[in-house]
């Protein structure tokens, strides 16, 4: 085994730690996540990952840390090994309506309901949504757990794309490029022609102030 071959197996170990005792026990876990809260456009994504005990997936991590290329190459290998997998979304009119941690909230338990059957144990990172499972939120827990982790993944390649479908139909915002953060030529596009309906108002009202813009 090479040495690159065991890092990847180290921090396998290390990333189901917490799901090693749950899977001895033959418990059913499950991690979500969810992308897109800071964003000045589009949607919430939320992905739910039960992941199988005897498939590990190298590469596996928070999906902050890896480039554009291993998320796409990581996301093929979650759906195709994992035991399940189920994404929700929440657009930006809801957004404006019950608020972004409400939305998020909401996208995780339309992902977790897109699962062919609940999880007995649910990991979280750190946002409790409660549900029939034991719930584990953990601090940080797209650094700390695999199954959140493979969730952040596949969240945010999901809204990655759905971006660029935006893009499409909105396309002087350059949504592909900034995915709706608040970049300083997203901030310009707003300025010049303010926002498309892709945009989440309530998000925009320092950039679109008077103050702003004079």
């Amino acid at each position: 085994m090479t040495a690159g071959r065991r890092d990847l197996r180290s921090e396998w170990q290390r990333l189901t730690e917490m799901e090693r005792p749950f899977w001895l026990l033959g418990d059913r876990v499950a991690g979500v996540d969810e992308v897109g809260r800071g964003p000045l456009a589009g949607p919430v994504v939320a992905a739910a990952v039960v992941l199988k005990p005897s498939a590990p997936i190298f590469g596996v991590d928070d999906s902050k840390k890896l480039t554009p290329r291993q998320r796409l190459r990581l996301y093929a290998s979650i759906c195709e090994l994992a035991l399940d997998v189920g994404v929700g979304m929440v657009g930006p009119r809801t957004i404006e309506q019950v608020n972004i941690l409400r939305a998020s909230r909401l996208a995780m338990e339309r992902a977790l309901r897109q699962l062919r059957q609940p999880p007995g144990v649910l990991l979280t990172d750190a946002m409790r949504i409660g549900g029939p499972w034991q719930e584990v939120p953990l601090v940080h827990g797209d650094g700390l757990s695999a199954s959140i982790a493979a969730a952040s993944i596949v969240a945010k390649v999901v809204r990655d794309h759905y971006m660029a479908v935006l893009a499409e139909q909105f396309p002087l915002y350059g949504f592909p490029q900034h995915k709706g953060y608040p970049t300083e030529f997203h901030r310009a596009m707003l300025l010049a022609y303010g926002p498309s309906p892709a945009h989440r108002l309530s998000f925009l009202r320092k950039i679109l102030s008077r103050d702003a813009i004079g």
